[in-house]
């Protein structure tokens, strides 16, 4: 067939030009896979939004798209050019859609940490807690001291004290410590106040004392009284559940039934992680087409059971339309994470090709649910179980024909040959998703499960014949009371799950610790698999190449020989290439996410000895690379680290003559910037080592969801270093602060912030910053 004949819409001569002919028939024999590249063109514009280190003005933002639509409206219909500028447009249209998303949910943040504050508001959500209290979503609060142009439009409390509970529309009063919510524990770590922008999230903290409830706030809009009708059905759930199935087991089945994790402990959580199997915690695509399938496949067995119906009513369709139905119930009391929302949009697309009597093409519904979901959430974007989910599945599907000639099939049926089938496709999907996410796995959580395989082929058949089933079979039968029924046995199949990570996971070797990789590696990685998967002819093969060459430019990303975090947390490299880190009181967390990047897999505890540093009554030292680390933990050694040290870290004001230190960080600095991260260069032509610092401030840029703390005081004046006869350390006695700070006695950062100074000074508990955002979805 000629190129002409492929319809007049394409727009090529039978007889192409000579240098253009191969491009050509590419070009035809491809066209039915360009729509399968609308999400990537939409998300492409997306990510160069968020890639920028300063917010665009409006009229920027739609410059791209618009001049995309100059472009494309000179070119003929048809053509290969017109298809390329047809990319562009949508990558302008991600751009200014994520612009407009920014600006849409535009609410204040907390400028500074407050502590003991009154807190009045409305509960819009409540999730359990391990080991007690709650995670309260409180919306239009009231925060003592603030005006309403500061208050944010909503805050996560998490409250220490399990005496009172609150529900949603509880209209509560409590004192609580708030503070903004957390930046990244490192440059180019993982942002949860950008994550909080979306969700409006202005402020997160806690509270020691039980919430005062005042009354119970009738909803006022009909948005409002949707969500609060359904958060009072997912806690209606929550009991029930926790009712016939009490302890671990019912906070599991509650995560697997309405997607609230809080009450499954970190150990549980760490076992699913370790054996490949957190994805069954989540609610993705496993569960929805079990569930939304279980209805399709049950409605049409009992309606064909009675001929009269089944011979005139389109039974086929009313079980399509049932469990449409279910699927959008589903998706209403799981919390609506994106990863169930791509699952909830296939299932409806699939179901709705049935019921318009057309093929639904398997690979054109992934692409439409991912197009969907950026249209109205371009944040989406970043989302780790949002990438992940629609990986595994595009990976899945793009390689299921080959999988099933691979496999083999049987046109009589052989029970023996169904059970190897079974399990054989256990195992081979698990490896695609695997592979499809390995990427994103070493991106953003720096691990790999080696054993997943052998978990998913234990966990996975009771999850698929026991778990969801009974789960499904409990919903049915709560109204009527009788939950139990399902419930009990979801619990044994759930027991078994739970056995199953806690073998698997604890096998030796189960986790591999992967370092951070560069962006570069990453981006030649995601661009050769989509490569891969997308295109249908051999020009696909390409998507090897680049996936082969993002793994070779993984290892090359450079680590770095000085961390210090913003509360003071600090840690060098030392002779062996691994960080060792100075005790400091409220740092576990920073700790762990600096092993974490480093692709280290020991304990916060065992870093934290400082065998690379040593030690008296007034600092630390350690030597990098040639370079001196000086910590001065007393302003006594303030004069001698200044004549000594290539770094010098403090946690006062930089002194006026400390000029001998290349670089020095005072507790401003990092209450500006944030954390540190120090390279150290040793050249040839210079004997000096050369530092070479970056910062969080500087990664996040100046964006809406990073903004500077606030001061609303002067910062302290700068001590002037006295000279002190005699080498070595200052006595205790001697005096390295200006006249004005011994008049005044000694003032601390909390004098001068007593919100941040207490946050930098670490005399906060020990809270998981991350713990106040919702966690990602995992996807299968």
């Amino acid at each position: 067939m000629s190129v002409e004949t492929a319809g007049p819409e394409i727009g090529f001569p039978a007889q192409p030009e000579r240098g253009l002919s191969r491009a050509a028939l590419l070009f035809d024999a491809e066209r039915e896979s360009f729509f399968l590249w609308a999400p990537v063109c939409l998300g492409a514009g997306i990510a160069a939004y968020f890639a920028l280190s300063v917010e665009p003005p409006a009229l920027m933002a739609f410059a791209p798209v618009v001049l995309a639509l100059i472009l494309r409206s000179t070119v003929r219909s048809g053509t290969l050019s017109a298809t390329m500028m047809m990319a562009f447009v949508l990558a302008g249209t991600g751009f200014a859609l994520a612009k407009l998303r920014v600006e849409a949910v535009r609410a204040p943040v907390l400028t500074k940490a407050l502590h003991s504050v009154e807190v009045t508001g409305t509960v819009s959500m409540v999730e359990a807690k391990i080991p007690r209290g709650q995670r309260l979503t409180i919306r239009k609060p009231e925060i003592a001291g603030l005006s309403a142009s500061q208050t944010p439009a909503v805050i996560r409390i998490r409250t220490m004290s399990a005496r009172v509970l609150a529900a949603p529309g509880d209209r509560i009063r409590i004192k609580a410590n708030l503070s903004p919510p957390a930046k990244p524990q490192l440059p180019g770590g993982f942002d949860y106040a950008r994550t909080a922008w979306f969700d409006s999230v202005g402020a997160v903290g806690y509270a020691f004392a039980a919430p005062i409830i005042e009354g119970h706030e009738e909803s006022g809009t009909l948005t409002q009284w949707y969500r609060q009708a359904i958060e009072t059905v997912r806690q209606g759930i929550a009991v029930r559940i926790r009712q016939a199935l009490p302890g671990e087991t019912g906070e599991i089945a509650l995560a697997l039934i309405t997607g609230e994790r809080g009450g499954i402990t970190a150990e549980t959580n760490n076992a699913f992680k370790n054996s490949g199997l957190f994805h069954i915690l989540s609610i993705s695509g496993l569960h929805m087409v079990i569930a939304a399938g279980a209805v399709f496949y049950s409605v049409r067995l009992m309606l064909a059971a009675v001929p009269l119906i089944a011979l005139t009513l389109p039974i086929k369709k009313i079980a399509a339309t049932l469990g449409i139905i279910s699927a959008i119930a589903y998706l209403a009391i799981s919390g609506g994470q994106f990863a169930t929302v791509r699952s909830a949009l296939m299932i409806l697309i699939i179901f709705g090709a049935v019921l318009l009597d057309r093929p639904a093409l398997a690979l054109r519904n992934v692409a439409l649910a991912a197009f969907l979901i950026l249209l109205v959430y371009p944040e989406s974007l970043l989302d780790a179980g949002f990438q992940m989910s629609f990986a595994a599945v595009t990976a899945l599907i793009a390689s299921h024909e080959t999988l099933s000639n691979f496999l083999g099939r049987e046109s009589r049926p052989n029970p023996l040959l169904k059970i190897v089938k079974f399990f054989g496709e256990i195992i081979a999907s698990t490896l695609v998703a695997s592979a499809a996410v390995a990427p994103f796995a070493a991106y953003n959580f720096h691990q790999s499960q080696q054993y997943a395989v052998l978990g998913n082929m234990i966990a996975i058949p009771i999850c698929n014949i026991i778990v969801m089933p009974s789960a499904l079979l409990a919903m049915v039968l709560m109204p009527f009371g009788l939950e139990w029924i399902g419930l009990k046995p979801m619990g044994w199949g759930i027991e078994g799950m739970a056995w199953c990570a806690n073998k698997v996971g604890a096998l030796p070797g189960a986790v591999g610790h992967i370092p951070e990789i560069p962006a570069l590696a990453f981006v030649l990685m995601l661009t050769g698999g989509i490569w891969l998967s997308l295109w249908q002819t051999r020009i696909r093969l390409l998507g090897v190449a680049l996936v082969f060459l993002g793994l070779l430019v993984a290892p090359w990303m450079p680590r770095p020989d000085i961390l210090i975090g913003q509360k003071g947390l600090i840690a060098v490299r030392d002779a062996s290439g691994k960080l060792s880190a100075l005790p400091a009181k409220g740092s576990k967390y920073d700790l762990d996410r600096w092993l974490e990047y480093d692709g280290d897999g020991r304990t916060a505890r065992d870093a934290q000895r400082g065998d690379a540093f040593t030690c008296d009554a007034a600092g630390c030292i350690a030597h990098v690379k040639g370079a001196t680390v000086a910590v001065a933990q007393h302003p006594a050694a303030i004069a001698d680290d200044c004549l000594n040290a290539d770094v010098l870290v403090i946690n006062d004001p930089k002194p006026e003559d400390c000029a001998v230190p290349r670089t020095v960080i005072d507790v401003f600095d990092r209450w500006r910037n944030g954390a540190y991260a120090l390279y150290v260069d040793r050249s040839d032509d210079s004997p000096e080592p050369r530092v070479r610092l970056e910062t969080v401030a500087a990664h996040r840029g100046e964006r809406p969801w990073s903004v500077m703390p606030e001061r609303k005081t002067p910062g302290l004046p700068k001590p002037r270093i006295v000279e002190t006869p005699g080498a070595g350390t200052p006595p205790p006695t001697a005096q390295v602060r200006s006249t004005e700070q011994v008049e005044a006695g000694p003032r601390t950062r909390a004098e001068d912030d007593p919100g941040e100074g207490a946050e930098l000074a670490s005399d906060w508990p020990e809270v998981d910053p991350a713990a106040e955002i919702p966690p990602a979805s995992d996807a299968q």
